[in-house]
């Protein structure tokens, strides 16, 4: 919205800041930041009235949950709020790929406000039936894939980008949206399963928005692109400002959600961070990089995947508790131990992402 201020720099001068990609996105973290801030409290009180015993714990997690009973959950509410009024301030709004990122984040987000709400009202960990809830998540991801691959350009379109090779793209052709589609559900539900414990989830969330609003700037201008040997994607570097506004709502949720937590994001944030994160990752042709970069979510995911796996096919358990976290914490790790070690992980694992950028 400010940034069509900028029309109006030839006779204003100091409106011709509005143009320069770093202040607007720097304006939608501080934003974000305050929304989340003055909101967060109000938020918090009206969950907590709507709630009444808060999010259902499960009685299989670990005994040392049962004390966050009657914390709210659906603080993902706030985080979208303030990626929605950040992005709709800073951004320009006649690019394409903003509104594809809000599209997956809000839809997202609703998703699982209703999984998040039904486990509230019913009182069960159950939520919206799985099956319901994957083919909901399949449907966004399908039409914001189909969406991307029609506003790109036609040397990018439908092909997937290879990192450490030099501008080397893959031509998907009619496997473009199935594997889109992959990207964005696969991160929603990765971020997911890793929401299990107070700020686990946000600070890798937020490591890996910033690293994207690096990718984005660079993969978006032409100089740095041709410098870095990478894709230029028209229109990319706007996604920087919606990133930072990912960065901004989180730290400000993060406030609320540090241990002991006030509020907990829920699936209304994870899924709707996830599918953020998911959809940025698909504009930019850095699908893969994601996998690196977001590489904890990665783990945690796979973590699942063999518990079940090996419980089904021998019936014993890899780990003492899947996903990954909680096998920590049943063996003895304090919960702030875990969280900060992982966050270092994650840390670890962005500046590996990152580091694709050069090595070419």
């Amino acid at each position: 919205m400010l940034y069509f201020l900028s029309e109006f720099s030839t006779d204003i001068n100091i409106l011709n800041v509005f143009r320069y990609l770093t202040f607007r996105t720097g304006g939608a973290v501080v934003t974000a930041l305050l929304v989340a801030f003055v909101f967060g409290p109000g938020i918090i009180r009206w969950l907590k009235s709507k709630q009444g015993y808060g999010q259902p714990i499960r009685s299989d997690g670990p005994k040392t949950h049962l004390v966050k009973q009657g914390t709210p959950t659906m603080g993902g509410v706030m985080m979208l709020l303030g990626i929605g009024i950040a992005t709709l301030l800073w951004a320009d709004l006649s690019n394409h790929y903003v509104w594809i990122a809000l599209f997956v984040t809000m839809s997202y987000g609703f998703i699982g406000f209703v999984d998040d709400y039904m486990k509230v009202t019913k009182r069960s960990v159950g939520g919206l039936k799985g099956k319901m809830k994957l083919v909901a998540e399949i449907a966004v991801a399908g039409i914001a894939t189909y969406w991307i691959s029609r506003v790109s350009v036609p040397g990018l379109a439908g092909h997937l980008a290879i990192p450490f090779f030099k501008e080397v793209l893959l031509n998907l052709g009619i496997f473009y949206v199935p594997f889109g589609i992959f990207v964005m559900v696969g991160a929603a539900n990765s971020v997911n399963l890793t929401d299990g414990l107070d700020g686990l989830a946000i600070v890798p969330v937020m490591i890996a928005a910033g690293v994207f609003v690096i990718i984005a700037y660079l993969i978006g201008n032409t100089v740095f692109a041709n410098y870095l040997q990478v894709n230029y994607v028209l229109g990319a570097g706007e996604l920087a400002v919606f990133c930072g506004a990912i960065v901004g709502a989180g730290l400000g949720f993060l406030w609320f959600n540090a241990p002991p937590a006030m509020v907990f994001m829920g699936d209304t944030g994870s899924l709707a961070m996830g599918g953020a994160l998911g959809s940025v990752a698909v504009v930019t042709k850095h699908e893969i990089v994601l996998a690196i970069v977001g590489g904890l979510f990665v783990l945690e995911t796979i973590s699942v995947i063999v518990q079940v796996a090996s419980y089904k096919l021998t019936g014993k358990r890899v780990f003492r508790m899947a996903p990954l976290h909680h096998h920590y914490e049943e063996k003895g790790w304090a919960e702030s131990t875990v969280v900060i070690r992982f966050w270092i992980i994650a840390f670890i694992l962005a500046v590996a992402g990152l580091a694709t950028l050069k090595l070419r």
